[in-house]
């Protein structure tokens, strides 16, 4: 089981399962409310959450333990991953989550494409037909 929790393929697929499952929750959170406050409401149960696992598990650092590089970076992320949600949440309010969805899930191209500017990765030939693929996915997915 230590291994299993220890692979990076169990998380992203976590987290692919549960972000399937933030789409359908908000598509229904949201009918009758405001998509910035539901976005709030939501950031608050995330802010709660982590803290209390920060808590119980002991993970807390000092803060003069963080450089500034890090603290830099983390701001920037918190501040693309606010307006990513700001921009979810109003795509999810007006348009189908069957079609939302996949059309944000192009991030995983942009993601591709930025780690190999920014961040000098290396992508062989099926690594980019995957990517292609995911993205005529998305684009075939949210057609209407």
């Amino acid at each position: 089981m230590k291994i299993v929790l220890e692979s990076w393929q169990f998380w992203a697929l976590m987290s692919a399962g549960f972000a399937a499952l933030t789409a359908i929750f908000a598509k229904i959170g949201i009918e009758n409310i405001n998509s910035d406050f539901a976005t709030l409401v939501r950031t608050c149960v995330i802010l709660l959450v982590l803290a209390g696992i920060v808590a119980a598990t002991g993970q807390f650092q000092p803060l003069n333990s963080i450089s500034s590089k890090t603290y830099l970076f983390l701001v920037l992320s918190g501040l693309a991953t606010g307006a990513s949600w700001l921009a979810y949440f109003r795509a999810l309010k007006i348009g189908q989550a069957a079609q939302v969805a996949p059309v944000d899930k192009l991030s995983v191209v942009l993601v591709a494409i930025f780690g190999v500017i920014f961040l000098g990765e290396k992508l062989s030939a099926p690594n980019w037909l995957g990517v292609a693929l995911i993205m005529a996915g998305a684009v075939l997915v949210a057609w209407r």
